[in-house]
């Protein structure tokens, strides 16, 4: 039996600390202090945290003392203090069920996480974002029958929450919602997670909304929205505020201060999938990409290779727009129905913006449930 613990011994008499590795053996203790010859193990530390991500597994397999290094909140804090932090796409698709990749837009590579263990067959509908150097999955539903109630009008909404931790390569519960709910707007707003809207079990649509601190893994009651309506609604933080629509309703409600409440406002702005990019608002609306600026907007780049793709994710990551996944649908000419694992990507930052391809989803294809942006 071999048991690992990683801790950090400060002495009394200076701030100076060190890293130690405690292995257990059976009943024999071993302690091992360093973990680069001849560097002390802060500085050692901050070597590891330069290292890319993707190489982390790899790390892991020199000795027992980098494995815990590596899977240490150290290592991920030294990565923020020295700006090595990176970007990564998080993507769920229909198939195969409960899986999700990340990607690397620097290496341009696909890594495959743990199965999300959930036990709703079909998991769908569901919220995704990221806050606290974690990927966060909450509610959603299932076209299958409901395991509780039998409800067999279609989906069922569930309260649960789950966390993924890039440093353990791990799923974990975490603090269920006040309401179940499936469908409903998600963001992040000052790092704390705002849940509003949606739909509740039996299909009802709710107003109910609330916010969850990841630090002390508790969900409180915010005010409601000033009206619920009978169809999904989405979420994005834009201006440093968030904004609950309703698809085909042109009244977004906003909130800006937690104690404050949600204000309606009447907007003129574009229906359609739309991503926040460097604090702009991008909209793609009958196959053309806009840039929302206030009540008006401007054009930026046509989107017509993909008039038959439908169930695709958009996405902003760094100063591009990514276009995920998604089915190509029959048309006039071609009755085939065509499951992608297609990326497709438009740089914003240049004069003229032109749309390239990534390299595609390795294991997920299909339309996309979740979709949002992690920093490790």
């Amino acid at each position: 039996m071999i048991q690992i613990a990683y801790f950090r011994l400060t002495s009394t008499n200076s701030s100076a600390s060190t890293l130690y590795l405690l292995i257990k053996i059976g009943a024999s203790l071993v302690v091992m202090t360093a973990l680069i010859e001849g560097l002390p193990d802060a500085v050692a530390i901050r070597c590891l945290a330069r290292v890319p991500f993707y190489l982390h597994p790899k790390l892991e397999l020199v000795s027992h003392s980098w494995r815990a290094a590596i899977q240490s909140a150290e290592l991920f804090k030294a990565r923020q203090e020295i700006n090595s932090s990176e970007e990564f796409l998080c993507v769920s698709a229909f198939e195969p069920e409960n899986l999700w990749e990340l990607y690397d837009p620097t290496h341009d590579l696909w890594i495959t996480l743990p199965i999300l263990p959930s036990n709703i067959s079909h998991f769908a509908r569901f919220s995704v974002v990221s806050t606290a150097g974690k990927l966060f999955v909450l509610g959603g539903g299932s076209d299958a029958v409901d395991p509780l109630t039998g409800d067999q009008d279609g989906i069922f909404a569930t309260d649960k929450v789950w966390s993924y931790d890039p440093a353990t390569r791990a799923w974990n519960p975490r603090a269920s919602m006040l309401v179940p709910r499936a469908m409903f707007a998600c963001c992040v707003l000052d790092g704390k997670i705002v849940a509003a809207g949606g739909f509740t079990n039996r299909r009802k649509s709710i107003c109910n909304a609330e916010i969850y601190d990841p630090e002390t893994d508790v969900w409180v009651q915010l005010p409601d929205l000033h009206h619920a309506h009978n169809s999904a609604c989405s979420g994005v933080v834009f201006g440093g505020k968030v904004h609950v629509l309703h698809k085909g309703l042109s009244t977004i409600q906003v909130l800006e201060n937690f104690k404050q409440g949600w204000i309606a406002h009447e907007y003129s702005w574009l229906q359609g999938p739309m991503t926040v990019v460097r604090e702009n608002l991008y909209v793609m609306s009958n196959w053309f990409i806009y840039k929302q600026e206030g009540e008006s907007r401007r054009m930026i780049v046509s989107a017509s290779d993909f008039r038959r793709r439908i169930g695709y994710a958009m996405i902003g990551l760094g100063d591009d727009i990514y276009i995920v996944g998604g089915v190509n649908g029959p048309d006039y000419w071609n009755c085939s129905v065509k499951v992608l694992s297609d990326v497709d990507v438009l740089t914003l930052g240049s004069e003229r913006p032109a749309w390239r391809k990534v390299a595609p989803l390795t294991r997920c294809k299909g339309t996309i449930l979740g979709c949002t942006q992690l920093r490790i």
